[in-house]
């Protein structure tokens, strides 16, 4: 009987048929879950395509708003410099004057000084009775 072929055949097939029907049973679950899993990525796929293009146009508007943002800062940093230089130098030139008129007010003042010294130099003499 270990001999016989038809009997190694017959078990064969039987064991063969008992292994398909187990990888079956344990399959059957599997493919329903896997079933399950597309419909969901169906459905966030779904999801995705509506929701996607609006979300990247409002990301390339806000882009855009960025940009102009940026160079409205940028064009009012430009200002505020060019302001600043202005300020700057209308400090230096006030700075240039103010030491002109101070050279001034001082040749002025040595000037009445000298004019002074002269004056009471010269006015004793015109007014001495005695040189006239």
């Amino acid at each position: 009987m270990t001999s016989d072929p038809l009997f190694w055949l017959s078990c064969s097939l039987f064991l063969m048929a008992l292994s398909l029907m187990a990888v079956l049973i344990v399959a059957i679950p599997v493919l329903r879950e896997i079933a399950r899993a597309a419909r969901s990525a169906e459905k966030l796929f779904d999801t995705l395509y509506q929701e996607f293009p609006p979300t990247l146009h409002s990301i390339r508007l806000t882009g855009l708003e960025i940009t102009e943002l940026t160079d409205d800062i940028d064009s009012g940093v430009k200002s505020a410099s060019d302001i600043v230089k202005q300020v700057d130098n209308g400090f230096n030139q006030t700075q240039i004057q103010i030491k002109k008129v101070q050279k001034g007010t001082r040749r002025l003042f040595k000037g009445f000084q000298v004019g002074w010294k002269t004056w009471n130099r010269v006015s004793p003499r015109t007014s001495d009775p005695d040189q006239s």
